[in-house]
């Protein structure tokens, strides 16, 4: 386990700045995930973590050492990458050895690290074979045995899982948090899905536009997004927001009238404008004093809860209800808010009130 630290790190492509000075504290043993759309920044700031990129200006430290200037071999990181980047010619035993080999181990030493990794993994019934008789799974599983026998001090991982299915997927990412938890290596993993941060994260740091937007355990990014980006970023269905103004203890949308949480009633007062934010999942509870009004132009029944597409005034609304609510394209319903889990953002700055 190793604390690491990016001080004031910058990456710049000639004139064009894509990580203006970033700061980060990774906290030994610690899961931490960055998340963020395609070009915010999140695989440059790995692959300078890594040595593959230089940094521009700023430092890297990992447990105490300053590694900005050291060759990326020297860093004691271990990475795996999207493609998985096996050696095609050499067989399961032999990838996961390799790294090993070249650095001079002793040839017991690396039998007893490549088994133990592969008890860990699954993988020892499959160690003479060549990577092209794996599924996509076990490569996978191939290239994090790679890292895993150099016990480094941090492992970096970069979108692993975006060739993988939808349900290999899942599975993966179950087995790399456990094996996580196991190991307590400082874990840095890259991705542009929200929900493998969600699901995997110890800590998620948001990033756009290179800067971080926000940096916190997934509850507190879902309960409190810190600002617009976040909220929208986070949560599938994506937050649902609305022009709106505060009058009288209620939100005023669309021509109609929304109560508030007496709590948040006092702790905004009257407002003008405002952007409301609420999550359509947060659009269902039989119990809830506020109701909207739409007319629902595609309904989605997915087993567990439909969604309810539409719009009020001319801003889309998705509501995320439950498989029987009475609801048909193009008539009219009500669908209850639960108004405290509701949200405002100045429409300005985009900071959440």
């Amino acid at each position: 386990m190793a604390h690491v630290e990016l001080s004031q790190l910058t990456k710049a492509f000639g004139a064009v700045t894509v990580i203006p000075p970033l700061d980060l504290d990774i906290e030994a043993g610690e899961f931490l995930v960055l998340v963020g759309p395609s070009g915010c920044g999140k695989t440059t700031t790995l692959r300078m973590l890594a040595g593959l990129e230089t940094a521009s200006s700023g430092t890297i430290s990992i447990a105490g050492q300053d590694v900005t200037d050291t060759r990326p071999g020297e860093r004691d990181c271990a990475m795996v990458f999207q493609n998985y980047a096996l050696y095609p010619h050499m067989s399961v035993r032999d990838n996961i050895g390799y790294a090993m080999r070249v650095h001079g181990a002793a040839p017991a030493e690396i039998e007893a690290r490549v088994g133990e990794a592969a008890e860990l993994l699954g993988l020892t019934p499959y160690l003479d074979r060549k990577p092209k008789n794996l599924s996509g799974g076990q490569r996978q599983r191939v290239a994090i045995g790679r890292a895993l026998v150099r016990q480094p001090q941090v492992f970096l991982f970069d979108e692993p899982l975006s060739n993988l299915d939808a349900k290999l997927r899942v599975e993966m990412r179950t087995e790399i948090k456990l094996l996580q938890r196991r190991l307590g290596t400082t874990t840095v993993y890259v991705t542009h899905d929200q929900v493998e941060a969600m699901t995997m994260a110890d800590r998620v740091v948001v990033m756009h536009a290179g800067r971080i937007e926000q940096a916190a355990d997934p509850i507190t990014l879902y309960e409190r997004p810190a600002n617009r980006f976040v909220a929208n970023f986070i949560g599938s269905p994506a937050m649902n927001f609305l022009s709106a103004r505060i009058e009288g203890g209620a939100v005023h949308v669309g021509g109609q009238r929304l109560p508030l949480d007496p709590a948040d009633a006092a702790r905004l007062g009257d407002r003008t404008s405002v952007a409301f934010g609420i999550r359509p999942e947060h659009m269902r509870q039989a119990e809830a004093e506020a109701a909207l009004s739409f007319t629902p132009e595609v309904v989605e029944p997915l087993g567990a809860h439909t969604l309810l597409l539409g719009h009020v005034g001319e801003e889309k609304v998705v509501a995320q209800v439950d498989p029987r609510f009475p609801a048909a394209p193009g008539e009219p319903c009500t669908v209850p808010v639960d108004m405290t889990q509701a949200h405002f953002f100045d429409p300005e700055t985009d900071i959440r009130l």
